[in-house]
């Protein structure tokens, strides 16, 4: 199954994610820079068109469910602690926080699109930071971390190279494996950094690192979940980063998720997860408090992006 991680500094909602994608009982709070962690492990569900309606059948899948001709297919989430400035060196635990994330396939990087958080993940007024500088952090992070663990190993890389019996892009993919780095990934990333096989032998530290950028970039594909879209400046610096990155960035509100997933699991209205609307079942069950909750919704999240944003952060 494959194993999608949720990362991204302290404070921006990767918990709220987590819940709103697997509905799993956490705790959601804010949290200064974390000295200890344990991640929350989940299944939350990607959703895809299902043929039963086409076919005119009812279905009975073993591995999924169908709601309305939407097939859910079960996926992997682990939610991983707040990374702060430095984790690649072993700042806080940041060690044990990556080594999460070298079990992940694809990362879903929450951001506070509404910059009401520091670098750090402190609580400030928002508008007051720039989320392009917590895109461009995680993305240092990461990469000095591939960049390390290639240092560490490169002279028995290259002594290995040197003694013939094995290819480079074999011994390479061995030494990676457990990044879940494959061979189609590092013959991708040598050609992406302008090298080829033959130069792994005469590798400067810059050629080096400059590989390994490509490598994390390429095996460990990464979405910004733009969180809190809610909160001006939010659509401002979404726009923005869509924009300037050459990343995919879903606008999201994740209580706005969490809130419709839990009123039609308790058979208030019904709504299909990925959907611009939902039906209220019984308006008299509601309090005057849901009700307006409801209308905020609909209002702000869901006629104005068409979602909540949740579903297509883990579709793509």
């Amino acid at each position: 199954m494959p194993l999608i991680g949720i990362v991204g500094k302290p404070n921006v909602g990767k918990t709220s994610l987590f819940k709103a994608l697997t509905l799993a009982d956490v705790k959601i709070a804010n949290y200064p820079f974390t000295t200890t962690y344990d991640p929350n492990i989940g299944i939350g569900y990607v959703s895809v068109k299902c043929v039963c309606r086409e076919l005119g059948v009812k279905d009975n899948p073993r591995n999924s469910v169908c709601i309305d001709g939407t097939r859910f297919i079960g996926v992997k989430v682990i939610d991983i602690g707040g990374l702060v400035p430095g984790a690649y060196m072993g700042r806080g635990i940041g060690n044990l926080f990556l080594d999460h994330i070298r079990r992940a396939d694809v990362l879903l990087h929450v951001i506070d699109v509404s910059g009401s958080t520091d670098a750090e993940g402190n609580i400030i007024e928002p508008g007051k930071h720039d989320p392009m500088e917590d895109i461009q952090f995680i993305e240092e992070e990461l990469s000095m971390w591939f960049f390390n663990i290639l240092k560490r190993n490169w002279r028995s890389i290259v002594n290995r190279i040197r003694a013939g019996r094995e290819k480079p892009i074999n011994v390479l993919s061995e030494m990676l494996s457990g990044l879940k780095v494959r061979r189609e990934h590092i013959k991708e990333a040598l050609r992406e950094a302008g090298l080829s096989e033959d130069d792994i032998m005469k590798m400067k530290d810059d050629d080096v690192q400059r590989l390994a950028n490509k490598l994390m970039k390429i095996s460990k594909p990464m979405v910004v979940v733009a969180n809190k879209i809610d909160i001006d400046p939010g659509e401002d610096n979404y726009k923005e980063l869509a924009r300037k990155l050459d990343l995919p960035v879903i606008p999201c509100c994740c209580v706005a998720e969490i809130a419709l997933k839990m009123a039609a699991k308790n058979g208030l209205i019904k709504y299909v997860p990925g959907d611009s609307d939902f039906k209220i079942i019984d308006s008299s069950k509601l309090t005057s408090e849901q009700k307006k909750a409801l209308v905020w919704i609909k209002e702000n999240i869901l006629d104005k992006y068409g979602e909540t944003g949740v579903q297509k952060a883990i579709n793509t």
